[in-house]
């Protein structure tokens, strides 16, 4: 799905032609460094060490699905000014597993582009990112997914220079400017951005310049934005974990699921 119309055998890229074994090896590499990456995370955990035991973990917390704005395209500027985030349905109760994340459910026509996940501190939001990330690293799940991008708030805090898209995830993830891979949106990727409450860029999706143009330097700000609109890679997913408070810094018509993670089901695991 990811191939040039005509050459099955080659994937287009800026530097030329990027050959499917290498990037089956830049996807080996990746994958081997997330797993060294966010396997330690879990040496806080007793009996770290037991793969089931994370499952287990994993699997109890309680994840429910809100509602979200969804824009009528007839009256949409009219409604972007005046979508808030009350539900457009009632909120259903029922436990989401991320596989779940970005697929179509009932009410929903088509998959969420980008998904907005809520809960209090230390409710287990970063855990579940991580995991996702460590299943999909470890091939057990997310298996349609080429390239996950996990990032963090807090690191993007501190880039005060400007990037291009393609630059930004070359600088977090070098294993894709070592391969040569530049046209992401030939791919299915996910970009999971941990800690939007710890944002302490202007995020301001008004007066942002409007940004199309993956190779075109930008403050990380403005990339931000654009990449949130669907300006910048319209085909990738986006996953934004963040304290309810701090939730409102996505406008709605950007959301197209929001999520919160209610903690553990069984009182026991809290122990």
């Amino acid at each position: 799905k990811h191939l040039v119309s005509g050459e099955p055998n080659l994937v287009e890229g800026d530097r030329g032609q990027v050959h499917p074994e290498i990037i089956a090896n830049c996807q080996r590499e990746l994958k081997s460094n997330l797993m060294e990456k966010f396997q330690c995370v879990f040496e806080g955990i007793p009996k770290a060490g037991n793969p089931t035991l994370l499952n287990e973990i994993y699997t109890e917390l309680y994840i429910t699905e809100g509602g979200t704005a969804e824009v009528n395209e007839e009256h949409e500027v009219r409604q972007i000014e005046t979508a808030s985030w009350k539900p457009d349905r009632p909120e259903t109760t029922i436990r989401l597993q991320p596989e779940d994340l970005f697929k179509a459910s009932a009410g929903r026509k088509k998959p969420p582009r980008t998904v907005l996940t809520k809960g209090v501190a230390g409710i287990g939001k970063t855990f579940l990112t991580q995991k996702f990330t460590l299943d999909w690293a470890e091939d057990k799940d997310h298996q349609d997914i080429e390239f996950t991008f996990p990032f963090t708030f807090k690191k993007l805090n501190v880039l005060r220079e400007k990037f291009s898209l393609v630059r930004l995830v070359h600088h977090f993830f070098s294993e894709t400017k070592a391969a040569g891979i530049c046209r992401f949106e030939m791919f299915q990727v996910v970009f999971i951005f941990d800690g939007l409450d710890e944002c302490q860029l202007p995020l301001d999706f008004h007066n942002n310049e409007d940004l199309t143009d993956v190779t075109e330097s930008a403050s990380v700000d403005v990339l931000l934005t654009n990449l949130i609109k669907g300006n910048l890679l319209p085909t990738a997913r986006l996953w934004i974990t963040t304290r309810p408070a701090a939730a409102n810094q996505i406008p709605a018509e950007c959301v197209g699921m929001v999520t919160e993670v209610r903690g553990f089901t069984d009182p026991q695991k809290e122990e």
